[in-house]
């Protein structure tokens, strides 16, 4: 049985998006069927539309920053109903019993977690349709409350560029005493400012280019530093604690090793794929300095990410915009021209 849905879908890596109809699984004991209301867009939708990253299956919806209203639940549901404010993000599943999962972990599911789009449900094996459509049916166990006092299409990025940096920030326990460096300032970097500055560390940004440190210091940046810039790089030689790197593209993590202190860690969130050079392993022996990557972030730890921007009132910078735009939107996140993120109202699919 399946309910009749409306999104925009893509039906192959060179068309663009566009109206489509499809089917929609009907409701299981355990599941929220849930009327979406924002959907953020991300650069991942890019490169998954686009099959950058293969594995592509067509067609696709995608959206997986999903803030919506709960329409109905299933009969085994107490955690959620009818009319409450929900969020959905990367995920709608997972194996539920690897050591991973047991640790709330559920982004490094031993057995691969279901994804929100571009996936096959684990247990009727149908795909899986994204957020860029009116409506979804998702597991309780993967749907997340939204808290009172956050705008709720600022809130919608929150469940993949705000996870995406809370989880290393809190993984590497950032606090008072934290000196931390965000790489790059777009829709990860801009969430990584605002949080690391609201636990309470002190922030620096690194970008390639002046010109941003109005908006840096806006977004919580004690101070900017040009990574192209030799002097200024020397001047934060064995400064941080922790850098997060959300640069999403091919690009040289070597020269920020030596501006970690010792036992700090760089870690990549942005960038998919072989980084070349190779790394420099003398700053890392020389002050037992590491290179690690971090993916999104458990339901628990997201849930603990949201509590906090609902208690900070932290939200994302955003460019609201209706569906008929989101091809367009698509080119200018390439092009780096939006502060910060993109959220389809998705009332506009109806207009």
């Amino acid at each position: 049985m399946v309910t009749k849905a409306l999104g925009y879908a893509t039906h192959s890596a060179q068309d663009r998006l566009a109206p489509w109809s499809f089917g929609r699984r009907d409701p299981r004991a355990d599941d929220v069927v849930i009327e979406i209301l924002f959907c953020g867009v991300c650069h991942s939708d890019i490169h998954n539309v686009r099959n950058d990253w293969g594995g592509a299956s067509y067609p696709m919806v995608p959206g997986h920053e999903i803030i919506g209203r709960v329409a109905n639940v299933g009969s085994k549901v107490t955690r959620f109903k009818a009319g409450d404010t929900v969020g959905v993000g990367c995920m709608v599943d997972s194996c539920q019993h690897c050591k991973p999962c047991l640790r709330g972990l559920e982004q490094y599911c031993e057995e691969g977690s279901t994804y929100t789009y571009n996936g096959i449900d684990r247990r009727d094996r149908m795909p899986t349709y994204g957020g860029y459509s009116d409506k979804i049916v998702v597991t309780d166990k993967f749907v997340l409350k939204i808290p009172q006092g956050i705008e709720l299409s600022g809130a919608a990025p929150l469940l993949c560029a705000g996870i995406t940096t809370w989880s290393p920030l809190r993984h590497w326990k950032v606090g008072k005493s934290s000196q931390v460096a965000v790489v790059g300032l777009g829709g990860l970097g801009h969430m990584g400012l605002k949080l690391a500055k609201a636990l309470g560390a002190e922030v620096t940004l690194f970008s390639r280019s002046p010109g941003k440190e109005a908006d840096a210091r806006r977004l919580g940046a004690n101070k900017v530093v040009i990574s192209t810039d030799a002097a200024q790089m020397a001047s934060v030689a064995g400064r941080f604690d922790l850098i997060v790197d959300t640069v999403p593209m091919i690009h040289d993590v070597n020269p920020y090793l030596p501006t970690l202190t010792l036992d700090g860690t760089l870690v990549l969130v942005g960038y998919l794929g072989d980084l070349n050079p190779m790394l420099n392993t003398v700053p890392m022996i020389m002050g037992r300095k590491s290179v690690a990557g971090s993916l999104i972030g458990g339901i628990a730890e997201t849930q603990e990410l949201l509590d906090f921007c609902g208690k900070h009132a932290i939200a994302s910078d955003v460019e609201v915009i209706r569906i008929q735009e989101v091809n367009e939107a698509f080119e200018r996140m390439l092009r780096s021209d939006v502060k910060y993120r993109f959220v389809i109202d998705m009332a506009s699919l109806k207009a």
